[in-house]
């Protein structure tokens, strides 16, 4: 018999063949306008082959002021739909389900930096060496608004959901800590009003997308710097998103890293898992828990623990895409991805994803 985590879950009314989730992974295939490629398309077609219950895509950026990295995939114009709707089609015809994740850099954009062009800001911040300025509320309106024509580009696309990137410190981890966000009008100041952004970006999605369809939150619900947004905080906000209409939240990080991570030794550490469970007393909506997940006994742990309802993973699917098929077939040794992040290096030049340690380990056997 197998295992509840490889069974068939609902998110709404969004059926997955099981309960894993690829968490997005910026894959640097898009061209220079943000259009998928034909290697988008290509890494879209194994990872849907592995039988992953919930493909998450590479985020894509809402607005060409909010882009974050070169490669990066971009839902700002109907332009992007046709290259999009090829990565659908590949993900469903292997079998997988797939959401379209949609963000805005703030003033997280070295890409934006080094083309000269002034990032947007939450808060102006004197510790701060890049040019940024502070947005005005019309800025903040308009930013919400280029959120809720994303999600409807990807809802009339062919995905099956949206999330929300609040994580990681992009624009909206900027909204609603008190490390980035210094205002004093309705966008700041108290916790109230700092999380104001994200609660209207959920509200203004669902009422683009309407009530049938899936839309989901890559949240940083705590910030692992002093003076950061505190879990307390974190699952506040999270309670409200849900009420104004969020169907499922990942538990990620926000501003800063916490201090145990799967890239320091023991590739097993799950650092976000106690935030998950403390989240999931506190919602009534499936709570979905990434970071350190490299064997079917751990994910098969959260999901009997009750700490999340789904697992989801990164870089053991850069390394096998078809790793769940593995698993099920009866090899349950661990994945084959160390958590090297050898892969990240290759992305941040620009280069299409694929795994680090492989490739060196296929130069190392070629002589090159």
């Amino acid at each position: 018999m197998s295992h509840p985590v490889f069974e068939p879950f609902s998110i709404g009314r969004l059926e997955l063949n099981n309960r894993f989730v690829r968490s997005a992974t910026w894959d640097a295939t898009a061209d220079e306008t943000g259009a998928a490629t034909d290697h988008s398309v290509r890494l879209y077609r194994e990872l849907g082959k592995g039988q992953i219950g919930l493909v998450v895509s590479g985020y894509a950026f809402v607005s060409s002021h909010g882009q974050a990295n070169p490669g990066q995939y971009g839902i700002h114009h109907d332009g992007m739909i046709p290259g999009m709707r090829r990565i659908v089609e590949e993900t469903h015809r292997g079998g997988s389900r797939i959401a379209l994740q949609i963000v805005h850099a703030g003033v997280n954009s070295g890409y934006l930096l080094r083309k000269g062009i002034t990032l947007l800001a939450m808060s102006r911040l004197a510790d701060m060496n890049r040019p940024h300025r502070q947005m005005t509320a019309e800025d903040i309106e308009g930013i919400i608004a280029d959120f809720a024509a994303a999600a409807v580009r990807g809802r009339e696309t062919g995905f099956d959901a949206v999330q929300l990137h609040g994580a990681h410190g992009y624009l909206m981890s900027q909204a609603i800590s008190p490390l980035f966000n210094h205002r004093t009008d309705r966008w700041g100041g108290s916790a109230e009003n700092r999380r104001r952004f994200h609660v209207e970006v959920v509200r203004r999605v669902r009422k683009a997308v309407g009530n049938d369809f899936p839309l989901m939150i890559k949240f940083g619900v705590m910030d692992d710097r002093a003076g950061g947004l505190t879990l307390e905080e974190g699952i506040e906000a999270a309670k409200q998103m849900v009420a104004a209409g969020i169907d499922a939240i990942e538990i990620s990080a926000g501003v800063g890293q916490p201090a145990a991570t799967a890239r320091e030794g023991d590739p097993e550490q799950t650092p976000f898992r106690g935030r998950a469970a403390a989240l999931r007393r506190q919602v009534d909506v499936p709570v979905i828990l990434v970071g350190g997940i490299r064997t079917p006994e751990t994910a098969e742990s959260v999901i009997d623990s009750g700490d999340a309802d789904l697992v989801s993973m990164c870089r053991p699917f850069i390394r096998e895409p078809g790793l769940l098929l593995r698993w099920q077939a009866g090899d349950r040794s661990p994945a084959k991805c160390i958590s090297c992040n050898r892969c990240f290096p290759i992305v941040s030049r620009g280069e299409p994803l694929e795994c680090g340690e492989e490739r060196r380990l296929r130069e190392e056997g070629a002589g090159i």
